[in-house]
This record gives structure tokens, C-alpha cells and sequence, in this order.
């Protein structure tokens, strides 16, 4: 079993800047990394971005390229996602997760478990 706990959310303006946080705990060394999804209301939950635990290769949708950054904290057993010039676009509920499958990509939500409660992020225009 892993438990994983979002925190960071907020209301920003647009351009300015959030750091959510996943703290983790559990069995994550049965897993292959983590990642970030979010979704916005009546719309389907979409791939933000991941790092891969062995590797700390960062993977990046192209909506967020450039502008958001995924870290980790080994020591703290948290990795976060820095999110700096935000747009209106970027609201939504964030989730972390953690990734069950090898063979699955990054980017594929059935590749991932363990999802987190979520948390608000809101960008004001």
C-alpha cells in the first residue's frame, strides 16, 4: 500500500506561481515513479507531469513545458510540482499518483494508483 497526501493548492493570479507537495509514504519502492494529473470540471482527468523514481527522468505534458518543474525531496519522501507563469487554463483539481505499471507510459492514467485526495489550484485571469 502507498498513501499519498497533496498539499499547496491555492487562488493565484495569472503569471504567478504555486508549489504543490506529495508527501508519500508506504510501499512506494513497488513502484516505478510518480505523477501529476489534474482535472477541471466536466472534463476528463489529463497528464500534467512525472519523474521516475530510478532514473529522476521528468516527464512534462506540452501544455505545461517550460513553465512547471518536477522535483523530488528523497529525504522527505515528497515530490512536488512547481508551477510558475500560471494561466487561467491551468485550473483544476491536482492529484498525485503513484506509477503501478512498467510497460505503461507516463502520460497514461491506467498505468497509475494510489491517487491522492486532490487539491484546488484556481488562477484568476
Amino acid at each position: 500500500q502507498v498513501q499519498l497526501v497533496e498539499s499547496g493548492g491555492g487562488l493565484v493570479q495569472a503569471g504567478g506561481s504555486l508549489r504543490l507537495s506529495c508527501a508519500a509514504s508506504g510501499r512506494t519502492s513497488s513502484t516505478y515513479g510518480l505523477g501529476w494529473f489534474r482535472q477541471a470540471p466536466g472534463k476528463e482527468r489529463q497528464f500534467v507531469a512525472a519523474i521516475d523514481w530510478s532514473t529522476s527522468s521528468e516527464y512534462y505534458a506540452d501544455s505545461v513545458k517550460g513553465r512547471f518543474i518536477i522535483f523530488r525531496d528523497n529525504a522527505k519522501n515528497t515530490v512536488y510540482l512547481q508551477m510558475n507563469s500560471l494561466k487561467p487554463e491551468d485550473t483544476a483539481v491536482y492529484y498525485c499518483a503513484v506509477k503501478r505499471s512498467l510497460y505503461s507510459n507516463y502520460d497514461t492514467y491506467s498505468g497509475y494508483g494510489y491517487w491522492g485526495q486532490g487539491t484546488q489550484v484556481t488562477v484568476s485571469s
